[in-house]
């Protein structure tokens, strides 16, 4: 699969092979993935982007949590450093690579609540504040990064109230 691809490409740049369990490989949920012949195009566009001259924290980040009695498990991408945080406390940066075109609408939102669950679980995996936290999207068919704006911890336990279970 071209997600899968990709995501091990990115790991290769960042020549930093991580073990994955083959029924959780990165890229098996992306929605829409570009065609095969877009691979070459995907790659250029991160070697583009602002991730590629960075180095992360860590790759292939497996999370799992209790929010509101509802379990949330998950692999993180990628972590950065914050630049963006510039005092003496540690921020990060989780980026979910995605495949795929940026959705819209509704399609959009329940991304932003898988983003919103992974900044909790990783907090909680670090100990740190979640405020400490931001996450993105990086969509590699456009070369896009897209900060959606996350829901907290508070606002993520009411949405998940609202799921029929």
């Amino acid at each position: 699969r071209r997600g899968t691809a990709f995501h091990a490409w990115v790991e290769q740049h960042f020549a930093q092979a991580a073990l994955v369990d083959i029924t959780e490989l990165p890229g098996a949920a992306d929605d829409d993935p570009a065609p095969d012949e877009q691979l070459p195009a995907m790659k250029q566009h991160f070697l583009d982007s602002e991730w590629a001259g960075q180095q992360p924290l860590e790759l292939e980040v497996a999370v799992e949590t209790v929010i509101d009695g509802i379990a949330v498990r998950g692999r993180i991408d990628a972590v950065f450093p914050d630049r963006e945080i510039d005092d003496a406390t540690t921020g990060f940066v989780i980026v979910d690579w995605k495949t795929g075109r940026a959705p819209s609408g509704a399609d959009a939102r329940i991304r932003t609540l898988q983003l919103a669950a992974y900044r909790v679980a990783y907090a909680r995996l670090r100990d740190v504040p979640v405020d400490r936290v931001r996450a993105a999207f990086f969509y590699a068919a456009d070369g896009v990064t897209v900060w959606p704006d996350l829901p907290d911890e508070s606002d993520l336990v009411e949405l998940l109230r609202t799921i029929p279970g």
